[in-house]
């Protein structure tokens, strides 16, 4: 069966808005497709493995990762990893470099969990991060030019040769997301780029 796992952002949750209303589009209009949404650990190395363990024993041309954020790194890790698709949607690149400053206490926005960012963190990060992807046509980026936490301009760069949409405003949340889902959940399932370019 073809499964689509969604990745959340940091001190994020399943119940992030992205993760809702993907999930409620595909009950809806795409049964034939498995949606996983993982809670993922506040340790990188941790949230790798938990991705990481719900791709055994799926082939990967029937998975599709999508990740926003930082779950866009981990899309990436994993999907350099396993072989799969995915669907990084203003990710985090080189996100070490960004959790460097941002180290000490931390709260999810969703559960209220309290944890410290350490550097410890920050060096699970580096460890994990691809120095390049290796195959361009795996992977889908959608940015939002006025990204308040991230420079798309970094993740345009950093994904050169893959599928990019990238749209003019919006935020870190993505605005636009609600537009992508139908296409999205179209590639999951099989279709080609060449049949989604409006």
């Amino acid at each position: 069966m073809k499964t689509l796992v969604y990745l959340h952002g940091f001190i994020s949750s399943p119940a992030s808005r992205k993760a809702v209303m993907l999930g409620d589009y595909v009950r809806g209009q795409a049964p034939g497709l498995r949606v996983v949404v993982p809670a993922l650990h506040h340790r990188p190395a941790q949230a790798v493995s938990q991705v990481q363990w719900h791709c055994l024993g799926r082939n990967p041309a029937d998975l599709t990762l999508v990740g926003s954020s930082l779950g866009g790194f981990y899309a990436t890790v994993v999907a350099e990893k396993v072989g799969c698709k995915a669907v990084v949607v203003n990710p985090a690149v080189h996100p070490q470099h960004l959790f460097e400053r941002h180290i000490g206490p931390q709260e999810n926005l969703y559960t209220k969990e309290r944890f410290e960012l350490t550097r410890e963190h920050v060096a699970e990060l580096a460890a994990l991060d691809p120095p390049a992807i290796t195959r361009p046509e795996r992977y889908w980026l959608l940015a939002e030019t006025a990204d308040e936490v991230l420079d798309y301009r970094e993740a345009v760069a950093y994904y050169e040769g893959a599928f990019h949409s990238i749209v003019q405003g919006g935020d870190h949340g993505f605005a636009s997301f609600p537009e992508f889902i139908p296409d999205l959940v179209a590639w999951a399932l099989g279709s080609d780029h060449q049949s989604l370019a409006k």
